[in-house]
């Protein structure tokens, strides 16, 4: 089994704003297009314009409706590896290929000693790791961990893919480990979650909460608004949704 690192010098990760992710899929389709050309490459697709196409993607975005009535709101919701604190995907791998970079939190998995035995999947509660049917190997998020320190790129292109790609800046990049950070300033000001965190594996990504709708406020009947459910309430049932998608 793979030990942890002690403590890891960053906590490099995202943040993302579930209040301004309209769904478009720019940060799927630039995380596709980027690491199928990066650390992990590539991220292959089996029958991709064929009646039951599927595939290695390391983001994927799904849509809930948190609320009905007046008030509903549909909430879309990015996922990926959230870098945890304390990996179960890490401890539970045979061979060491997964393991927590020290110097910065990150979680990775290397491919030539991957055996493919998708324990790391089902330790994961976040579906957050992919099996490659093509190379028998198991992939995930890298945060972009060949991008993010690529001295050849410009230094705004030093971010992950996704957030690079995001058109409504619902993505943010940064060191969580940091309490003066913008992304753990952000956090703290809009009260971000952690998902799923009676699990106990302290993920690095945050999410931020989706705000009360702006019309349904200003169209409601007198005490309607009012009555609503409170966006605290939402994201505890949107959370509760994604727990049983992951759980299926």
């Amino acid at each position: 089994m793979t030990a942890l690192p002690a403590h890891t010098e960053k906590k490099l990760g995202l943040v993302i704003d579930l209040d301004t992710c309209v769904g478009c899929q720019a940060c799927a389709t630039s995380c596709k297009e980027w690491n199928t050309a990066g650390y992990s490459a590539p991220l292959s697709d089996q029958d991709p314009y064929g009646a039951d196409p599927h595939g290695a993607w390391l983001n994927r975005v799904h849509a809930f409706e948190a609320s009905d009535g007046i008030s509903s709101q549909t909430v879309h919701f990015p996922r990926s590896c959230l870098h945890c604190e304390t990996p179960a995907c890490v401890t539970v791998c045979p061979t060491g290929a997964s393991y927590k970079r020290s110097e910065d939190g990150i979680v990775l998995v290397n491919p030539d000693t991957c055996i493919g035995c998708k324990l790391c999947s089902w330790a994961c509660p976040y579906g957050a790791r992919e099996y490659d049917m093509s190379h028998g190997v198991m992939k995930k998020c890298t945060l972009c961990v060949d991008r993010i320190y690529n001295e050849h790129l410009p230094e705004e292109d030093r971010i992950p893919a996704c957030v690079r790609a995001c058109p409504t800046g619902a993505r943010h990049f940064g060191d969580l480990g940091d309490a003066d950070s913008a992304v753990s300033q952000l956090v703290a000001e809009r009260g971000g979650y952690d998902l799923l965190p009676e699990m106990g594996y302290k993920p690095v990504n945050k999410y931020l909460p989706p705000r009360k709708r702006r019309d349904a406020r200003l169209s409601a009947p007198a005490g309607v608004a009012e009555n609503a459910p409170s966006t605290g309430a939402a994201v505890e049932r949107l959370f509760a949704w994604v727990d049983r998608v992951l759980s299926r």
